[in-house]
C-alpha cells in the first residue's frame, strides 16, 4: 500500500492512489489533517491548472509547501481532484 511519510510520520497511506507524472495523488480522505498547515502558495500548470499547497507540520518541524492539490482541476487532470501529492523530502513507498 503507497504510504508517503515524513519526519518519522505517517502523513497518507492509501490503495487508492493516482500517479501523474511520476507522482501518488492520495485520496484527501487518507492523508493525516493533524499535519496539514495551510499555504497562500499556488503554481500554475498547464494542463492540469491552478494547484495549491499545505505546509508539513510534523513534532514541531515544518515543511513548507510539501504537499499540493489541485481543487478545481482542468479535465485533462479530473482523475486528481480531491486529492494530495507530496515532495521536499516526503517519502512515498
Amino acid at each position: 500500500m503507497p504510504t508517503a511519510s515524513w519526519n518519522g510520520a505517517v502523513i497518507a497511506q492509501s490503495d487508492d492512489t493516482v500517479v501523474v507524472e511520476g507522482n501518488h495523488y492520495f485520496p484527501a480522505e487518507s492523508v493525516d489533517p493533524a499535519v496539514l498547515e495551510d499555504s497562500a502558495t499556488q503554481t500554475i500548470c498547464p494542463w492540469k491548472g491552478t494547484a495549491s499547497y499545505k505546509t508539513l507540520v510534523v513534532d514541531g518541524a515544518r515543511n513548507p509547501d510539501a504537499a499540493w492539490f489541485y481543487p478545481d482541476p482542468k479535465s485533462a487532470a479530473a482523475e486528481i481532484k480531491g486529492r494530495f501529492a507530496f515532495w521536499k523530502g516526503v517519502t512515498v513507498a
